[in-house]
């Protein structure tokens, strides 16, 4: 019927071939290549130089010249009318069968990787064949008023010449009664219903608005006034809006998921629609409104040619909720008065005599010289069980706090410092970042001031007891040759760094997955604990997970990340290794032990001493920067105040740099 692209920009080609009598495929095709002359106004044309409108209007102005054109398009437009189900673009497009999100996922690489066919029924599947350019939408919103009436009188001509002839509103109504359907049918999935707000439900929106649909389908079919009918709708919507809405204010108590992420957003992207279709039936100039309609359907169809946008949209929200718990707990890190300062210190003290221990393991399991596999696999597990140990007496490690304190700082920003905000409230948020720093500041110093005496008395301890040093020398040297500043030292720590956000990100996924199993209250009623211990040491036992479950994961994802990351790259190929500063600083002071007073007059110590300075501000710069960046984007941070705030951490730097390693005197 048609030639190649080429051909395509050859209008008299194309109303030459507009045969009406032609197949489906063959009239679809007509639509797709007639569509593709109008949307591109020349080769490498500027999409905003409004030479596609001048193409419609160019095209409309042969039509009426030529009644012989205009009849055979318009004959062909009845029989695509005809040959296509048009509700099916208005209820379907853009939205899925599925209820989750890698199903629609895996439909989108699929359309991305299999052609499409133009032989089909189905309008919403043909329609992303007839706009596939990226600025279609834009052009067809750029069309004026005189050029849209002109072109609503050739569609309108092709429809009435339908057989048998059916009012334009049909398909409308049609989408508007499947679209409520599906909306109520997601409101009742289980999922949805369990979590959403009571008193959102007090009026039953998803149960009455299936009949609204259908009331405002039946009036306007059979011709009658359906202001009320619509009225009644809008309203339904809002109300399951906001229901749907309410799923996400309960995250304590039930948890989120990403299927109900996804589902949420399904259900209010049809709300929209619906809200849509009825301004286009209701509307005095329907043509213009069809138009909006039109274009925003097109960006649909852009928009489900990326699955990066898919994935972007639905995990923002995801990440929010994950970033919010995150937020709660890294609270408990942030210091702000002296009481706090030293309660930290305090914590991180007794956290830095565990790791003494750890390090002296670390160089046992060394010493056995397991496979590659196993020796990881071993060191991560005395870095996980001593992590543990440290939370359950109630201990710190410092490189373990910034990535949990950044989402609640990006809470702060929101709160206190976002577009307009007032000086005492940019002036907070400093606050907030001084007491950041200073928590950092008092954990790495709690971590180091123990940790460093504890190895060496164990050493000279074990020196006195036997003749042979606890750490053999070889792997002193390998330690000095590890651990300088003038080897990968900063790339190492810069990549502990991300394996400390990643636990963080971990953290956050596994409470919120005790949450949405109710795993806590499985615990405080399971039969068998009620049995053997009561119930209330089963309540108890309940609560402690509640209360650990997300320390416990961050504990023992990080420490079998240090342990296993680096076997594993190394089985790549890669040359990864993990730099933590508490470790490295127990490890440069057992070498120390074992080499004696005479290592301090060798430049090679000096060296490792500013590779573990180098890496506690990596280890702890990366995971914040990360968890911050992430906190931001999650929360949807506005930009506005950020150079003001910027501004105003520079001067407290200049003016009271003491205050972001010392707290504050107390009045």
């Amino acid at each position: 019927m048609l030639g190649r692209r080429a051909r395509a920009w050859d209008l008299s080609a194309l109303l030459i071939a507009a045969d009406p009598k032609a197949g489906l495929a063959e009239r679809n095709l007509w639509l797709v290549r007639m569509v593709e002359w109008l949307g591109h106004a020349a080769p490498r044309a500027d999409p905003d130089d409004g030479k596609q409108v001048l193409r419609l209007r160019h095209l409309l102005g042969v039509l009426d010249r030529n009644p012989g054109h205009r009849a055979s398009v318009v004959a062909l437009l009845a029989a695509f009318f005809d040959g296509v189900d048009a509700a099916a673009l208005f209820a379907d497009f853009g939205f899925t069968p599925r209820v989750d999100l890698f199903g629609e996922l895996g439909e989108r690489l699929r359309r991305r990787v299999l052609p499409a066919t133009p032989e089909t029924t189905d309008l919403a599947d043909l329609f992303g064949l007839v706009f596939h350019a990226d600025d279609d939408a834009q052009w067809l919103r750029a069309i004026d008023d005189a050029t849209l009436e002109r072109l609503a009188a050739l569609l309108g001509e092709a429809w009435n010449a339908r057989s048998p002839r059916v009012d334009w509103h049909a398909p409308f109504l049609d989408a508007i009664m499947y679209l409520c359907s599906a909306v109520r049918a997601s409101g009742f999935s289980g999922p949805m219903r369990l979590r959403m707000s009571p008193a959102t439900l007090a009026g039953e929106p998803f149960r009455e608005l299936a009949r609204a649909g259908d009331a405002v389908h039946e009036r306007a079919e059979a011709g009658l006034p359906f202001a009320a009918e619509a009225a009644r709708l809008r309203a339904l919507l809002d109300a399951c809006r906001h229901a749907a809405a309410s799923v996400f204010e309960h995250l304590e108590e039930f948890g989120v998921s990403v299927d109900l992420v996804f589902q949420v957003n399904q259900l209010r992207l049809r709300v929209r629609r619906i809200e849509a279709l009825l301004a286009c039936v209701e509307s005095a100039r329907p043509a213009r409104d069809v138009l909006a309609l039109l274009a925003a359907l097109v960006d649909v169809a852009a928009n489900r040619r990326s699955a990066r946008a898919l994935l972007s949209r639905h995990y923002a929200l995801l990440a929010a909720k994950v970033a919010e718990r995150s937020a709660e707990t890294g609270e408990h890190y942030i210091t702000r008065d002296h009481g706090e300062y030293r309660s930290m210190l305090r914590a991180a003290a007794t956290g830095g005599a565990v790791l003494a221990g750890t390090t002296h393991l670390k160089f046992l399991v060394v010493s056995l010289g397991l496979a590659a596999f196993w020796s990881g696999f071993l060191a991560g597990l005395n870095y996980a069980a001593s992590f543990v140990l440290v939370q359950l007496i109630h201990g710190t490690v410092a490189t373990k706090q910034p990535a949990m304190t950044a989402p609640a700082m990006a809470r702060k920003l929101t709160d206190e410092a976002g577009a307009g905000a007032t000086d005492e409230a940019v002036e907070g948020f400093v606050d907030e970042v001084a007491h950041l720093i200073r928590s950092q500041s008092a954990g790495i110093f709690g971590n180091l001031m123990v940790v460093v005496p504890i190895v060496l008395v164990v050493q000279m301890a074990w020196g006195l007891a036997s003749d042979t040093p606890l750490v053999p020398r070889k792997d002193a040297g390998y330690v000095l040759h590890s651990l300088t500043l003038l080897g990968p030292t900063a790339l190492y720590a810069a990549f502990t760094g991300v394996l400390l956000f990643a636990s963080s990100l971990i953290a956050g996924w596994a409470e919120n997955w005790f949450v949405w199993h109710r795993l806590d209250s499985a615990l405080a009623w399971n039969p068998r604990l009620r049995a053997r211990f009561g119930p209330g040491r089963a309540q108890r036992i309940s609560a402690w997970w509640r209360a650990n479950i997300s320390g416990l994961a961050a504990n023992v994802s990080l420490g079998f990340m240090l342990g296993l990351v680096p076997v594993v790259a190394a089985f790549f190929g890669l040359p990864l290794e993990v730099r933590h500063v508490t470790l490295s600083t127990g490890q440069l002071a057992a070498a120390a032990g074992t080499e004696g007073l005479a290592l301090l007059h060798d430049a090679a110590f000096w060296w490792c001493v500013a590779g573990i300075a180098v890496t506690g501000a990596l280890n702890l710069g990366v995971s914040f920067l990360l968890a911050f960046r992430v906190a931001l984007l999650s929360r949807n941070v506005p930009t506005a105040g950020r150079s003001r705030i910027y501004a105003a951490i520079r001067r407290r730097m200049w003016r009271r740099p003491l205050s972001f390693i010392w707290p504050p005197a107390e009045r």
